[in-house]
C-alpha cells in the first residue's frame, strides 16, 4: 500500500471558506450567526470571523435543517434548543458516514484501475 501523507488540518476557517463549504453566500453565514446562539466564531483583532471545526459542524446541522429538510428558522431554532447534544452527535455521525463513503469509493476506483492493468 503506497504511503499517503497526512493532510494538514486547519484550526480556523474564514467566513469565505465556510461559505464555500456549503455553497452559500458569506452573508447567509453572518445572518445565521445572528439568528442562532450556537454559532459563536472567534474574531481576530480586525474583527474577521474565525470558525473552528466545531462551529462548522453546528453550521452544517443548521444547513441540513433549513436548506435540506426545509425547516423555517424558527423551527430549526426549536429543534436545536430541544436536545442540542443529541442533535450535534447526529450531525457529526452523518458527516463521518459521508467521509467513509468517499473513502470506500476511492478504494473501489483504485481496485478497478489495478484490475484493468
Amino acid at each position: 500500500m503506497p504511503y499517503k501523507e497526512k493532510e494538514i488540518e486547519k484550526k480556523y476557517y474564514s467566513i469565505g471558506e465556510v461559505a464555500s463549504i456549503f455553497k452559500v453566500a458569506p452573508s447567509l453565514i453572518r445572518y445565521w450567526e445572528g439568528e442562532f446562539d450556537i454559532i459563536k466564531p472567534k474574531k481576530d483583532k480586525k474583527g474577521n470571523r474565525r470558525f473552528t471545526k466545531d462551529d462548522i459542524e453546528k453550521i452544517r446541522y443548521i444547513y441540513q435543517l433549513v436548506k435540506i429538510k426545509g425547516y423555517t428558522l424558527q423551527g430549526a431554532q426549536e429543534v436545536i434548543k430541544g436536545d442540542q447534544e443529541k442533535v450535534f452527535d447526529k450531525a457529526v455521525m452523518v458527516d463521518r458516514l459521508h467521509q467513509i463513503k468517499r473513502f470506500l469509493i476511492e478504494i473501489r476506483d483504485t481496485m478497478h484501475v489495478n484490475n484493468d492493468q
